[in-house]
């Protein structure tokens, strides 16, 4: 019978508290993915080449991540499980009615939380074994070549054990601490738990107003400190604006709870449908609402900017490839003996069994000359190479690119001429004066043609090969080397920042939620009057609908403002490195919000309704009021 009563609560707990089960599962899903990076056929691919440095730096990354996701994670779930055990204490206080012991009441939660979790992490893993490959495909499709037969699903057995070890803890104590709670809990807070509300104190319009007023300003000061001293200066006036933006949040959110009520009061909106009772409900749980709504804002405000960050950082990664190396290969012909000689490319290739006609789509040859201050003009230490123009324009003429005038020349390259950092410090002169300059060496650039990793094994073979060079001292930059050198660099921006910026989402987004559905199943009663006073089904639904949209946006804005300020000062640092495509990143940043927070905010407005529905069924004794 035990067994039984514990089965049938847990299939009605995720009939009815199905945003608490899939917060469980998406976090359970979540830890599993980043965890079983290392079973990524991309991350292989990685570890077997040129990336393997930053690949072990992903996963010691992920590690350190792990534990303070699971922290996070810890967090959000023992308060759902207050929130779930504050919904139930009506039932639990029946139990006691009927005789039935403490201690078993306890050991009853027990069991349930240990089979929600056991349903919880299976379904998780499930669903995580699915967005790993999901993950892996996705990674896979972002290099310029891989093999085929990287395309695996797999299973990390390591990643699982590590999931069951973290969330088993968690679980763990999950059932310690409902166990202790419900033990201490006396008969009468239990049956009366669900009618005690919070009482708001009637505070002047004067300290509203002065609260509102004191609380943009400590933003605007930790706004002008962070766009003032810049992001990366972390000291004491560093911790000094957090604090000032974290008190201003908090004071902000204090105020509206009495500013907004007031303002709007006089407004002919106010009285219009259910608009008093919503504002009403909302300021009536100033204490709790202002507590959280402030810890919801920050998580928001690390999700879009941690989130938009990386997306932009990647962006500004995946741009550097093509600044670095223009081109497929540049081969770098130095001569017999540090003696400048030219060779025929095309001729040693085909010597080597590749036909350049067929395997390359585009070689250009370019002589780099010593730059003579004497005769360019320009001083050692500004260049130490120069080109003719004729190579330069050539060049540039290939790539679309803007070709020199020689009325500006002497002057540096605009734009890179071969792969490699030799692109840097070189001059164009004009042609009649490569006649002074002393020859320093051959550059070949060549574009692939057809498969690039076929191609590029190929070519790596014959340059590799001895006596291809016939005696001359002849290098390759392969565009795949440094592609390969910023993939890594690319990934681990794009994975910590996607682990840490889904877990804040998902953790404030579930807050809400879990938030929004315990106050809709307080206020069922007063929907219940609402009904008996003659209020249609229609305007009752859009009135609960307006107030838990009025619970997530009020963070999401502030938490958006928050985040463009912060963004701002992020996109000044990313700049250094390279171009910063911020509409690009607030795309994807906003995709992520839409599906994520929308979704909880979905799924939390027919929750919400389905507790008022039955909530009011059973104060009334028949069906749900209609």
């Amino acid at each position: 019978m035990f067994c039984k009563l514990a089965l049938r609560n847990v299939r009605r707990s995720l009939r009815d508290y199905a945003v608490y089960f899939l917060t469980l599962t998406f976090g359970v899903c979540l830890f599993y993915v980043f965890n079983a990076l290392d079973s990524q056929s991309a991350m292989e691919f990685l570890r077997a080449g040129r990336g393997s440095g930053t690949v072990e730096a992903i996963f010691r990354l992920v590690e350190v991540f792990s534990v303070f996701v699971a922290a996070v994670l810890a967090g959000l779930i023992l308060y759902a499980d207050r929130f779930l055990i504050r919904r139930r204490k009506r039932e639990l206080g029946t139990y006691y009615l009927l005789g039935m012991p403490q201690g078993a009441v306890a050991r009853l939660l027990v069991g349930e939380t240990l089979l929600i979790g056991l349903a919880a992490l299976a379904s998780g893993i499930a669903l995580g074994m699915l967005g790993s490959w999901a993950l892996d495909r996705l990674t896979l499709s972002m290099f310029l070549a891989v093999p085929d037969s990287l395309a695996a699903f797999r299973l990390s057995l390591p990643a699982v054990g590590k999931t069951v070890l973290y969330f088993g803890g968690i679980f763990l104590l999950v059932m310690l601490l409902t166990g202790l709670s419900v033990s201490r809990s006396r008969l009468i807070d239990l049956i009366r738990g669900e009618r005690k509300n919070e009482e708001q104190a009637r505070r002047p319009l004067w300290e509203s107003v002065f609260l509102f007023i004191l609380g943009c300003t400590l933003l605007g000061t930790a706004y002008a400190l962070l766009l003032t001293r810049g992001l990366l200066r972390v000291d004491g006036i560093f911790f000094l604006m957090l604090a000032l933006g974290t008190a201003g949040t908090f004071l902000l959110f204090r105020s509206l709870s009495g500013f907004l009520l007031r303002l709007t009061r006089g407004h002919a909106g106010y009285y219009r449908g259910l608009n008093m009772f919503v504002l009403r409900q909302w300021s009536g749980k100033v204490h709790t609402n202002c507590l959280s709504n402030t810890a919801v804002c920050l998580l928001l405000l690390l999700a879009i900017g941690v989130t938009a960050c990386s997306a932009g950082l990647n962006d500004t990664i995946s741009g550097a490839v093509g600044e670095d190396a223009p081109y497929d290969l540049t081969v770098l012909n130095y001569g017999r003996g540090a003696v400048y000689e030219r060779a025929d490319l095309a001729a040693l290739f085909r010597g080597a069994g590749i036909d350049p006609d067929t395997a390359f789509d585009r070689m250009e040859s370019v002589t780099v000359y010593y730059n003579d201050p004497a005769v360019t003009g320009v001083g050692e230490e500004s260049a130490y190479a120069a080109v003719s123009l004729s190579d330069y324009n050539a060049e540039m003429a290939g790539r679309s690119l803007p070709e020199m005038e020689e009325g500006d020349l002497p002057a540096k390259t605009e734009y890179p001429l071969v792969n490699g950092p030799a692109a840097q410090g070189v001059i164009v002169v004009p042609n009649a004066m490569t006649a002074a300059l002393e020859p320093r060496r051959q550059m070949v650039n060549i574009n692939y043609r057809g498969d690039t990793a076929r191609v590029d094994a190929a070519v790596r073979e014959a340059l590799e090969r001895g006596g291809f060079g016939r005696g001359l001292d002849i290098q390759g930059n392969y565009r795949l080397d440094t592609y390969y050198d910023l993939m890594g660099n690319k990934l681990l921006t794009l994975y910590m920042g996607l682990y840490l910026g889904l877990t804040f989402l998902l953790t404030a987004a579930a807050v809400l939620a879990l938030q929004q559905l315990s106050q809709a199943s307080d206020n069922a009663v007063r929907y219940q009057l609402l009904s008996r006073l003659g209020a249609p089904e229609k305007m009752r639904r859009r009135a609960l609908t307006a107030q838990v949209a009025l619970a997530f946006l009020l963070p999401l804005v502030l938490g958006i403002v928050h985040a463009a300020v912060g963004m701002t000062a992020a996109n000044a640092v990313i700049a250094q490195v390279g171009k910063v495509d911020s509409v690009r990143s607030s795309a994807v940043t906003a995709l992520f919000l839409l599906v994520v927070y929308g979704g909880y905010f979905a799924a939390t407005c027919l929750g919400a309704w389905r507790a008022v529905r039955e909530a009011g069924g059973r104060e009334s004794g028949s069906r749900p009021f209609r």
